[in-house]
C-alpha cells in the first residue's frame, strides 16, 4: 500500500488513495449500505432542533459511549466486517481503535461542517483513521491560527489518518456539493477512554 506522510503545523497527514483495491471496496460498500442500522440523529443549535445532514452508526466494543455536540450515539457490536477492517488499519496506523463511526451521505447534499474530533473521551492527541467508500468527496482542514487549508479529494477505498494535535490546532469539514450524486460511507476509527 502507498501512503504519503505530509508533515503540517502541530501534526502529520498519512493518506493512501489505495488502502482498499476496487473488488474490497465495492464489496464492503454494498454489504454496509445494506446492513448496517443508520440512523439520522437530531442536533440542537441555538434552542432549534435540527436533522443531521447525514445517517450514522456506532460500533464500539467494551460498550463505550460517543456523544459529540449533545448528540449521544447508540452503541451497537463491531461486525465481523468492520473488525478485520479495524485490525488492519491498526497495522498500518500503529494505533489501537476500540470505536468505528460510520456516516452515510447519501448525496452532495449531506455534509458535515466544521468541526475538530477534539472530545475529553479521546484522549489529548488522538489518532482518528478516516476510511472512504463510494462516491468521492472533498474533505477540508483549516488550521484555527493561521487559517492555512488543505483540501483531500478522498476517493473509494482510501484511507487518511490524522496525528498528532490536529484536533486540537485543525477544523475539518466534508462541505455539500452539487457535484456529487451519489452516496458515500465513511468509516471513522477512534479510541475512546
Amino acid at each position: 500500500i502507498f501512503m504519503t506522510t505530509t508533515k503540517v503545523q502541530n501534526g502529520e497527514i498519512i493518506y493512501a488513495d489505495l488502502f482498499l483495491d476496487k473488488l474490497q471496496a465495492d464489496a464492503l460498500f454494498e454489504d454496509f449500505i445494506s446492513s448496517l442500522p443508520f440512523h439520522q440523529g437530531t442536533i440542537k443549535l441555538f434552542g432549534k432542533t435540527h436533522s443531521i445532514p447525514r445517517l450514522e452508526a456506532f460500533f464500539a466494543s467494551e460498550k463505550r459511549i460517543y456523544s459529540y455536540s449533545g448528540v449521544d450515539l447508540q452503541t451497537h457490536d463491531f461486525t465481523k466486517e468492520l473488525l478485520v477492517l479495524k485490525e488492519q488499519i491498526e497495522k498500518i496506523c500503529g494505533e489501537k481503535f476500540n470505536c468505528v463511526l460510520v456516516n452515510l451521505y447519501r448525496n452532495g447534499h449531506d455534509s458535515n461542517g466544521w468541526h475538530a474530533d477534539d472530545e475529553i473521551a479521546l484522549g489529548k492527541n488522538p489518532t482518528i483513521a478516516s476510511l472512504s467508500l463510494g462516491a468521492t468527496r472533498r474533505f477540508d482542514l483549516k488550521h484555527n491560527l493561521t487559517n492555512e487549508k488543505i483540501s483531500y479529494n478522498l476517493t473509494h477505498g482510501s484511507l487518511l489518518v490524522m496525528k498528532g494535535a490536529i484536533q486540537h490546532y485543525w477544523k475539518h469539514q466534508i462541505a455539500k456539493t452539487k457535484k456529487v450524486n451519489d452516496p458515500r460511507i465513511n468509516l471513522t476509527f477512534r479510541y475512546i477512554y
